[in-house]
């Protein structure tokens, strides 16, 4: 896994920077009720989409929360007085005092089964009777555009799915969690290029391809070998669900 605090610094650039970011903000709000006056965003990041919400939804309180300090840091520039640095799974707020929780590309982070139901146990918990919990669901799959470079990609070691939108759905149900909605945004910038993967390969970016390994180097070399080395190809498309606590 990539080390978060030493990502933060270029972490917004190698990510579609304010587009994805307004993007993002826009789809979660899509599914956040008009009447929801505490946000809660887990493992908020830089804060570059946290900030969003409060300034597209007047009246909108919201905190954020990151494990890591470097990013907890930066968020807490754009959102000051607002950011905790916090696990997501074990959250400092008592029970059911949020009106919408939302966890944007955590889920899939999570190698071990056990801390993927902490999260959704924790985001469960802190939610209001008729409050929403909004996460994105199989955020790896997201990326796969039908190009070149997923078919080169394809034949790599199978990953764990820890945001399957089943496995999602059922852990929100078992803490009483209704679905309650879907909605889908572009990842602006995002685009894959083979000379991009092939440095993201080399820092660790897909789990089972461990950097320096003659695995990983192998298909560095299918990559690199692939034509338009600096085309990004088509943007990835991520999928957000909603989860509502009844009440």
């Amino acid at each position: 896994m990539l080390d978060y605090d030493e990502e933060a610094e270029r972490y917004d650039a190698l990510r579609g920077g304010e587009p994805r970011a307004a993007a993002a903000a826009e789809a979660v709000l899509s599914l956040v009720p008009r009447q929801a006056r505490r946000l809660l965003d887990a493992a908020c990041g830089t804060g570059i989409v946290t900030r969003r919400f409060p300034a597209s939804r007047p009246g909108l309180r919201v905190t954020g929360v990151d494990l890591s300090t470097s990013m907890a840091l930066r968020a807490a520039v754009r959102l000051p007085g607002a950011v905790l640095r916090a696990d997501s799974r074990r959250l400092p707020f008592r029970d059911g005092c949020f009106d919408a929780v939302v966890s944007v590309w955590l889920l899939h982070l999570l190698t071990d089964p056990a801390d993927v139901r902490a999260v959704v146990a924790e985001c469960a918990r802190v939610l209001r009777p008729g409050g929403v919990y909004v996460t994105t669901v199989h955020k790896g799959l997201s990326h796969n555009v039908g190009s070149d470079i997923d078919a080169v990609l394809a034949e790599r070691p199978p990953s764990p799915v820890p945001d399957d939108p089943a496995t999602v759905a059922a852990l929100a149900a078992g803490h009483g969690l209704v679905p309650a909605g879907e909605a889908r945004f572009r990842g602006h910038g995002q685009g894959r290029s083979p000379r991009r993967t092939v440095d993201d390969l080399r820092r660790g970016w897909f789990v089972t391809l461990p950097p320096g390994g003659p695995l990983t180097e192998e298909f560095a070399a299918r990559l690199a070998a692939l034509p338009d080395q600096d085309r990004p190809r088509p943007d990835p498309v991520f999928t957000l669900r909603a989860f509502r606590r009844p009440g």
